[in-house]
């Protein structure tokens, strides 16, 4: 069944704020195999010109989606979680993610379209501080196998 395109353009309520820790942000790097010393040590990223450790470039993904999350599972949009894949992401910073942040993310879903027998769906989530500070903006694809056939 394809997904319900009248869902194109709705923006969600922005997160509950997010608390980055340096442990969170260590366990991401350890994940992703990524040993840079600025995402584990404040000396070394204080040294960089960080004011404490920086996640990775692609840590928003563990809470970015945190808002759009209710429009995902609305029965509404039809998407059978059991046939979804992670189809893309990608992430435009105005300026790292720091250990202390508390960031919030609000989600638009801005694309649903067919490609052969998948519907894909891309979800923008913009990442700002509580504060309202831009942090990033998230693109995140996703593809439900089979959902267009």
């Amino acid at each position: 069944m394809a997904l319900n395109r009248d869902f194109v353009g709705r923006t969600y309520p922005p997160s509950a704020p997010y608390e980055v820790s340096r442990v969170k942000i260590r366990e991401f790097a350890a994940a992703i195999g990524d040993a840079n010393p600025i995402y584990r040590d404040t000396e070394a990223a204080q040294a960089a010109g960080y004011p404490d450790v920086i996640a990775p470039p692609t840590f928003p993904i563990v809470f970015s989606l945190q808002s759009g999350g209710e429009a995902l599972a609305d029965p509404d949009l039809g998407l059978n979680f059991a046939m979804v894949v992670h189809g893309e992401q990608r992430f435009e910073y105005a300026r790292p993610v720091y250990a202390g942040d508390q960031l919030v993310s609000t989600a638009t879903i801005t694309d649903i379209r067919t490609a052969g027998r998948n519907e894909l769906l891309t979800v923008r989530s913009e990442v700002t501080t509580v504060e309202g500070e831009p942090v990033c903006v998230t693109y995140n694809t996703i593809v439900e196998r089979g959902g267009a056939g």
